[in-house]
């Protein structure tokens, strides 16, 4: 049987394929064995070292939580202060006047371009020198500058490409009722982006979370990730074991993440297809003034 993208494959075709997957999945087991055979080697697979995890609670309450406390309150301050710092930006870039759109633009491009890892490094600095702010907190500080420099501009880019894929013929509509250029964009074209925009946000939201680990590598912020060297030194140098609860963790909070931006970006389509048919048959998008209009006057 043949498809529209490819013919059916010939018995020869059909033996080089069961042929080549034989020799990745040998290939894989023997990779898989190997990593296997130098952790139990060492060691590390041994039940003493992961024991901790599984039989007291000191780890949890000592070392991973408040880590993981830090990496989510260094996240929210982030994505709070980046978020609508993007949203200005990517309208501004937008805008007609070529005052506001040049500096926007020159301001996004700048602060994409440059790694997190130096704007971090760059804050902290900034705020050791010029600020009295305490050496206990400062990291804190450098590592939500430095994911919010970063993070806005791509947010940015996010909401203008966003509002760009929208019909042109709802700002034309729009502005046929004699709504203001203001109006347009917070009333009609911003609501009906922000159901494509979510999933792209949400993705930056993962990478913003996982970007917290810089800071525990770079900083001493008492992340997560940096939780892993001192839980390492008091229970026997179980390196492996403390990095694979904490990725662990990771996987499970971003994983958590995804899943709520999945479930919230099908609940907006259907609410949105629920409420795109006005009374009398007309269509129109939430978000979107409705274009009926009575007795023929707009």
């Amino acid at each position: 049987m043949s498809s529209v993208l490819y013919d059916a494959q010939g018995p020869r075709a059909k033996q080089r394929n069961i042929l080549y997957t034989a020799l990745f999945v040998l290939c894989a087991a023997a990779v898989v064995w190997w990593v296997y055979d130098g952790l139990a080697e060492k060691h590390q697979l041994d039940w003493i070292k992961w024991k901790p995890f599984f039989t007291s609670s000191q780890p949890w309450e000592t070392y991973i939580w408040p880590g993981f406390q830090n990496t989510l309150k260094a996240a929210f301050f982030a994505l709070i202060i980046a978020l609508p710092l993007g949203a200005l930006f990517g309208i501004g870039r937008l805008s007609d006047h070529r005052w506001v759109r040049m500096p926007a633009g020159f301001v996004v491009e700048l602060f994409r371009a440059v790694p997190v890892l130096i704007l971090m490094i760059t804050a902290n600095a900034v705020y050791a020198e010029y600020t009295t702010i305490d050496t206990d907190v400062r990291p804190l500080y450098a590592v939500v500058t430095g994911l919010v420099l970063y993070n806005f501009s791509v947010l940015a880019e996010i909401v203008r490409a966003g509002i760009e894929t929208l019909p042109k013929g709802q700002a034309e509509a729009a502005k046929a009722l004699g709504m203001r250029k203001s109006q347009i964009m917070l009333s009609v074209l911003l609501p009906q982006a922000v159901t494509a925009m979510l999933p792209a946000i949400v993705s930056q939201l993962v990478v913003i979370v996982k970007d917290t680990a810089l800071g525990g590598a770079m900083m001493t912020f008492p992340e997560l990730l940096a939780s892993v060297r001192p839980m390492s030194a008091n229970y026997g140098a179980n390196t492996i074991a403390c990095f694979t609860i904490v990725a662990v963790l990771f996987v499970a909070l971003n994983f958590a993440l995804t899943s709520f931006a999945s479930r919230l970006e099908r609940w907006l389509r259907r609410n949105k297809k629920a409420k795109g048919t006005a009374p009398g048959g007309a269509l129109k998008t939430v978000g979107e003034p409705s274009l009926v209009v009575d007795d023929g006057r707009a």
